[in-house]
């Protein structure tokens, strides 16, 4: 790695060589130049980490800088058969104003109504809507008295309507806004005061609503021939806790815990009966299941790319641009090679690790005799190690139509916990992550059966789930 024009990595190569001639240190010294070598080397590393050669955001990046994009020869703009959104004139308008000459000011003359000319303004008004109900009260001759009944739901003097509260947690759970500023949307917007304990409220009854839905959630996913897994850090109350991804294109399954490992994939109940093909970053947990295994990319490419920046493994770069080729080369197929080109990239992946190995070969047992524990190694050389070990799962994309290159579908659906993270820093309690969890997997479930969060929220506060089976079955507009 070169930083200022000086080449840190020959740097330290010639350090470890001369501690290697020099026999006349002493032990204590040697020792602390030892040290400071591994403490420059560890500092050295991350400095030349981003989100091309890691798994660190682009956010991160020093000094980042927009890639241009290569031209793909079409004009600017929308493209021919692209549907548009432009505002257009309804046949039923809610107010009509009717505009009349002034005769007084047009020149003399008789003059007859032959049509008008018509635009319109839309608009939003924002307002309350309070319904009184008024129950009928009827009394015998004995002085009984009979009371009509209420509709189902109304049970106070005074309460909120399905409405308010389906928006109110649209705004919480689905625009991840603090509670302090819905209560002033309310205030402001609405014209009546809104607690955020009551939003709380709104929100552990929405979660309340979604338990027929959470285990139809969980059945689904874990009946698919094909999911996504995935993990990521949040901040409970101040304490690290893993928030836990398992779905894929129609479903999603949030699911906070206190561990990353599979204690919580136990507890989440998907993966122990899961047998059809699972695509994640290679966490070994997920290999304790039965089941067969697709490993993300994604991953592989910023791991090549890191090896080839800061330890100039030309082998990298090879296999780098050996799997970019294979998904090109897939995608134009339709999604699936012929076993003959399958074959023939095998063998290129094949040729280009068994070369590696002069390249990046295994560092020297410099454990004293009767040492315990694995043999240190580079993370390039590890890199090489598993991408041999786990061949086919690393190349079983181009066999299988339904297999992606990446695990971007289980990263997109698990990135909107990291915005509400760093909109509200944290979750207060293990039962709020457990709400935002529920709600967002039926919202992030609805939105890709084509159903709105609005629509599906309203649906859940009158006592309703959609009917997901129809939605897969209307034929596309």
């Amino acid at each position: 790695m070169t930083i200022e024009n000086v080449d840190v990595t020959a740097t330290l190569a010639r350090v470890n060589k001369q501690l290697e001639k020099d026999r006349d240190m002493s032990k204590t010294t040697r020792s602390l130049i030892e040290v400071l070598i591994v403490i420059v080397t560890l500092l050295v590393s991350r400095l030349g980490l981003n989100s091309r050669n890691s798994s660190k955001p682009p956010s991160t990046d020093p000094n980042r800088k927009k890639t241009c994009r290569k031209t793909s020869g079409k004009k600017k703009g929308a493209q021919k058969g692209h549907k548009g959104t432009t505002l257009t004139k309804v046949d039923d308008p809610d107010v009509v104003e009717k505009l009349c000459i002034d005769q007084q000011a047009l020149p003399k003359g008789n003059y007859k109504h032959v049509g008008y000319e018509s635009r319109q303004v839309f608009d939003i008004q924002i307002s309350r809507t309070v319904t009184e109900y008024r129950a009928e009260i009827l009394e015998d001759e004995s002085g009984k008295r009979f009371v009509a009944p209420f509709p189902a739901g109304i049970t106070q003097a005074a309460q909120y309507g399905s409405g308010v509260k389906a928006h109110a947690v649209y705004m919480s759970q689905f625009q991840l806004l603090p509670y302090g500023r819905i209560t002033d949307y309310f205030a402001e917007q609405m014209g009546f005061p809104l607690s955020a304990g009551t939003i709380f409220n709104f929100n552990q009854s929405a979660y309340e609503s979604l338990d027929a839905f959470d285990a139809l959630a969980k059945q689904k996913l874990t009946e698919a021939s094909m999911a996504h897994a995935d993990e990521t850090g949040i901040n409970i109350d101040g304490k690290r806790r893993w928030l836990h991804c398992f779905s894929n294109d129609l479903w999603t399954m949030l699911f906070p815990h206190e561990k990353r490992g599979s204690d919580a994939m136990e507890a989440l109940g998907i993966l122990p009966n899961f047998t059809g093909t699972l695509c994640h970053d290679h966490w070994k947990p997920y290999y304790k299941y039965d089941c067969q295994h697709a490993l993300c990319n994604a991953h592989h490419l910023r791991e090549l790319t890191c090896a080839f920046e800061q330890y100039k493994q030309q082998w990298a770069k090879q296999l780098q641009e050996l799997l970019e080729e294979i998904n090109i080369k897939m995608l134009e197929a339709g999604g699936t090679l012929s076993a003959k080109q399958q074959d023939a990239y095998r063998k290129k992946y094949r040729k280009i690790l068994r070369e590696a190995d002069s390249e990046c070969p295994l560092p020297k047992d410099k454990r004293k005799k009767g040492q315990r524990g694995r043999m240190k190694k580079s993370k390039p050389r590890n890199l090489l190690e598993r991408l041999r070990d786990y061949e086919n799962d690393t190349l079983r994309f181009m066999s299988s139509e339904e297999v992606p290159f990446t695990n971007n579908q289980g990263e997109r659906d698990i990135r909107m916990t990291k915005v509400q993270q760093k909109i509200s820093g944290c979750f207060r309690s293990m039962d709020g992550a457990k709400i935002f969890c529920r709600v967002r997997s039926y919202l992030s479930t609805c939105k890709k059966h084509d159903i709105s969060a609005t629509t599906a929220l309203s649906l859940l506060f009158d006592g309703k789930l959609p009917d997901f089976d129809s939605c897969l079955n209307q034929p596309a507009e």
